[in-house]
């Protein structure tokens, strides 16, 4: 699975991109810190088994707060508007955007999340590909479909019956005693340039906002 590092990279990179004129420090590690707070759920499920990958990697974590963000919109005077100007209204929007695409939506594709617990307790696996070939056209095979409903190669199980191993918590109902504990940094070569990249951008842009005047 994705580690922090690798989601927080990632975040970074759509902070840049996302916060525009409002970039600062403050802003880009606000962007990434809440980014990274999603995987304390792996905390979660060793009081909760089973809740890793669901206490705060579900859509709600993200959908809640974008829905109070448009009724505050929609207000006659809004009150984040008001509060923190355009700089907080860009920096929500930033901060919701990069937990939904570099976290809940990244591991969704990766391995699979509780995409909608407490509401609906099943874990769904995004894994797959895209492509077009010159015989069976275009194919993609994240969402694989059954009848009327999702094929259980996406669908998974449920909180009683899945976990998924971490360092901190390699085993359920299981000693740890013996077992390897390991905690990834960047699993495959690809995510360990989208690693490098992220980080560097940041690095860069905040070098830039240190020097402006």
């Amino acid at each position: 699975m994705p580690s922090t590092v690798v989601h927080v990279a990632f975040a970074g990179l759509i902070g840049i991109a996302l916060l525009g004129d409002e970039f600062d420090t403050r802003a880009i590690l606000l962007v990434m810190g809440a980014t990274a707070l999603l995987d304390l759920d792996t905390l979660i499920g060793i009081v909760v088994p089973g809740t890793h990958r669901a206490a705060l990697h579900n859509l709600w974590i993200v959908l809640l707060p974008a829905a109070a963000l448009l009724w505050d919109r929609r207000r006659e005077e809004s009150l984040v508007r008001k509060r923190w100007g355009a700089y907080g209204h860009r920096l929500a929007w930033a901060t919701l955007a990069a937990l939904l695409f570099a976290h809940v939506l990244f591991d969704a594709f990766f391995n699979g999340v509780n995409l909608f617990w407490p509401v609906h307790d099943r874990f769904y696996d995004l894994s797959g590909e895209l492509l077009v070939t010159d015989q069976r056209g275009l194919v993609q095979t994240f969402v694989e479909l059954e009848g009327s409903g999702v094929a259980e190669e996406t669908a998974r199980g449920t909180t009683e019956n899945t976990h998924y191993r971490t360092g901190v918590d390699p085993t359920r109902d299981e000693p740890a005693t013996g077992v390897e504990r390991i905690f990834p940094i960047a699993a495959t070569g690809e995510r360990f340039v989208l690693t490098i990249a992220g980080l560097t951008a940041v690095g860069v842009r905040i070098l830039e906002d240190r020097r402006s005047p």
